[in-house]
């Protein structure tokens, strides 16, 4: 079996775009009409999904995806704490609808209703609400919610341990993600989210997250950002700064996916990141939806480079089906008790 860990909902309705549009004005002007979802039905969610990421996932290859809502959507930086949780719910259950009409294909991770200024603890009765109600598998965790800035505190800061207490009790894992960059400085896909991974790999080395929740786990997409390309400087850093070994402090509990978009990226993320720590992912259709001119084919097949490597059977079930059931428990009970 072939699971991509790393799917956004970038091809949802227009309706979700005119609400979300809506939300936004009304939130700047008051005397706006309050923004109010038309109705979507299941044809368009089936149209949505099977022209685009069903049908793409059916010609690489792959099984199943991960399937969350679009990242660069999240805004936590935009409006207020009931702005967010508003538009949160909403996210959420468009997933929940997409995976009950394709529950061979899709499983859900959720949004979290995170606001500028806001504790994290407010985040975690939407993440009871989606894992417990809706049968998600993890979450996506945003470590910047002012959209560019970092005002907030790195996430080994305490104020962070409530919602890392949550996520343990529920044996899920989540995946650090920032949202849409509000800062002229940082394009959001190109340097926001890159930034954004690299940096929650050095606040973990940091700090001891992990002496305090052995059992917490995250999945830094991107490939890790700029991470394995310098190990030898996080190494470094990590000696310098007193710390243990980045395979003890940090490598038991964080783990990083294959959206890589060229043969040689790929190919220095086996070499340097042991395999029981990298998971397949394409964040198809994500960051970059367009062909490649030097191979004819679309930069976001990563399937194709990971086909390349010439791996063995076992390090290849590993990456494409193994790892990602080890890290997403829920997922992995789901399957089975689906006889796969």
């Amino acid at each position: 079996m072939i699971i991509d860990c790393h799917g956004h909902y970038t091809t949802a309705p227009q309706q979700l775009t005119d609400f979300r549009d809506a939300q936004i004005a009304h939130f700047g002007n008051a005397s706006l009409p309050a923004a109010k979802l038309a109705v979507i039905s299941d044809d368009q969610i089936r149209d949505s999904i099977e022209l685009n990421q069903l049908k793409v996932i059916r010609e690489r290859g792959a099984d199943m995806t991960i399937f969350s809502p679009r990242a660069v959507g999240m805004g936590h930086h935009i409006g207020d704490e009931a702005v967010s949780k508003s538009w949160t719910r909403i996210c959420n259950d468009l997933i929940k609808r997409v995976v009950d009409l394709f529950p061979d294909n899709f499983a859900g991770v959720c949004q979290l209703p995170q606001s500028n200024g806001v504790s994290i603890r407010n985040s975690i009765e939407e993440l009871e609400r989606c894992i417990n109600e809706l049968g998600f598998v993890g979450c996506n965790l945003n470590p910047d919610v002012s959209g560019g800035h970092w005002s907030g505190a790195p996430l080994t800061d305490k104020s962070w341990y409530p919602f890392y207490e949550k996520m343990v009790e529920l044996n899920v894992p989540a995946m650090i993600h920032v949202s849409g960059s509000c800062n002229p400085n940082f394009h959001p896909t190109g340097a926001h989210y890159i930034n954004a991974d690299t940096t929650a790999f050095m606040q973990f080395i940091q700090g001891d997250l992990f002496r305090d929740f052995p059992d917490l786990r995250f999945i830094i997409p991107h490939g890790g950002g700029a991470v394995p390309y310098h190990w030898g400087r996080y190494r470094g850093l990590a000696d310098m700064l007193k710390r243990p070994l980045l395979s003890t402090h940090v490598m038991r509990n964080v783990y990083f996916d294959t959206c890589v978009y060229h043969q040689a990226g790929i190919d220095l993320l086996f070499r340097v990141i042991d395999i029981n720590n990298i998971l397949f992912a394409s964040e198809m259709f994500g960051a970059v939806k367009c062909v490649d001119p030097e191979t004819g084919h679309q930069f976001d097949d990563t399937k194709r480079y990971i086909d390349a490597l010439g791996l063995s059977p076992e390090n290849r079930n590993k990456v494409f089906e193994a790892n990602t059931r080890r890290v997403y428990p829920k997922l992995d009970a789901l399957l089975k008790s689906r006889g796969k």
